[in-house]
């Protein structure tokens, strides 16, 4: 389990590595508001279809290769990135990358369960929503860092250091024995969002709706904080948009180590308002200029995501049947990456009419009723759920 979980958060590392180096690609390459826009969102783009194909068809083809062949593609995206002259390099660098984590995400989880025994696959569950927060969180904070203060080649020398690690993450999958799936040849299935008729209604209007939040509200800070740091707050040290998504990522990892509140329902719910809340102190910063509001709201929207990130995790792992799991929960990651096209497309729209931070107001306003309708959702999802877990202790107990 370790070598996996060293896998999953070096792909998390560099799968959001780049993004304090964007305001330096803008003026490197003179690109244009929409350039940008369209860099962020290529990502994206290619990694949707990506997630989906591989959630379905990739135990038939082997799940150790496609994680093998993630990697490698993601190596060779990072070595357009540290070669790039032309701008097209980027954009094709981001597709690579888009392309790569799109297809590990959807074999990992379903490797990582498949090499866990069945007594540690909660165990497993949580790991991998921690892993994939700490290394979403790691990879902007030391490319960040740096580019502000390494001062040698800010463009290329951070990605010598992800080379390294992705290099490493290609080791330890060498090290370890192919999944039983391939070597039995089981038939393709058909490509299908894998969600069971009897979870269908509650995975779309609580489970999958929450995650997708987190991820718009998260991915807000993702694509835009760079930007925002720099033309809003006015700061012009790179390193901060890096530290303050390590503050999100690595405090959302953090946050699911608190067990209280230990009942998942009262946690998802405040996870929810907190997410809201600390979005909410995001946009005040840009209306008063101070960093430190930013900061407060970034901490509060980390806990808010972490625990709403857990508990949904969760959810998505423990409703379906065993041989249901894996499309469920890729499924699940598909939601949360549709999630994250939204501030990119958005915001990038929005900012043709109005300001940066007018954008933003939008899109909070879209989120919180969205997050009404979730909470009021909760009190019928809480109640199938209760009977849900009385179900599995009655099968348990026979």
């Amino acid at each position: 389990m370790k070598r996996i979980l060293w896998v999953m958060l070096m792909m998390a590392f560099g799968a959001t590595f780049t993004s304090p180096l964007f305001p330096l690609y803008q003026e490197h390459f003179h690109l244009t508001s929409l350039e940008i826009t369209l860099l962020f969102a290529a990502y994206a783009v290619c990694l949707l279809p990506s997630l989906l194909i591989v959630g379905s068809k990739g135990k038939s083809w082997g799940l150790r290769k496609v994680l093998i062949s993630s990697v490698l593609l993601s190596l060779v995206a990072t070595l357009l990135f540290m070669s790039a002259n032309q701008a097209w390099m980027l954009y094709a660098g981001r597709m690579l990358e888009g392309i790569a984590y799109g297809a590990f995400t959807g074999a990992s989880a379903a490797f990582l369960f498949l090499k866990s025994p069945e007594e540690k696959k909660g165990i497993a569950l949580t790991l991998l929503g921690v892993t994939i927060l700490v290394g979403f969180g790691l990879g902007p904070a030391i490319s960040g860092l740096m580019i502000q203060y390494a001062g040698y080649q800010p463009l290329r020398l951070p990605f010598v250091l992800l080379s390294v690690l992705l290099i490493s993450a290609l080791i330890a999958l060498f090290t370890l024995p192919e999944d039983s799936s391939a070597k039995e040849g089981i038939a393709s299935p058909k490509i299908t969002l894998g969600i069971p008729k009897e979870i269908s209604p509650h995975f779309w209007s609580f489970i999958g709706l929450s995650i997708f939040m987190v991820f718009t509200l998260n991915g807000i800070v993702l694509s835009l904080i760079p930007s925002f740091t720099k033309n809003v707050i006015h700061s012009s040290n790179l390193s901060v948009s890096g530290l303050l998504i390590l503050l999100l990522l690595g405090g959302g990892a953090i946050a699911q180590m608190v067990r209280i509140p230990r009942n998942d329902m009262t946690r998802i719910r405040m996870g929810l308002i907190m997410l809201l809340t600390g979005s909410c102190f995001t946009v005040m910063s840009g209306e008063t200029g101070r960093l430190s509001l930013l900061w407060l709201g970034i901490f509060i929207e980390a806990i808010g995501g972490g625990w709403t990130f857990q508990v949904s995790l969760r959810l998505a792992g423990i409703l379906p049947k065993p041989n249901e799991r894996a499309q469920v929960i890729s499924t699940y990651y598909l939601l949360a990456y549709c999630g994250f096209i939204v501030p990119i497309i958005g915001v990038g729209g929005l900012t043709l009419i109005f300001s940066l931070n007018t954008a933003l107001i939008v899109l909070d306003s879209l989120a919180a009723i969205m997050i009404v309708y979730i909470i009021v959702y909760s009190k019928r999802f809480e109640i199938y759920y209760a009977d849900h877990k009385s179900k599995l202790l009655q099968s348990s107990r026979s």
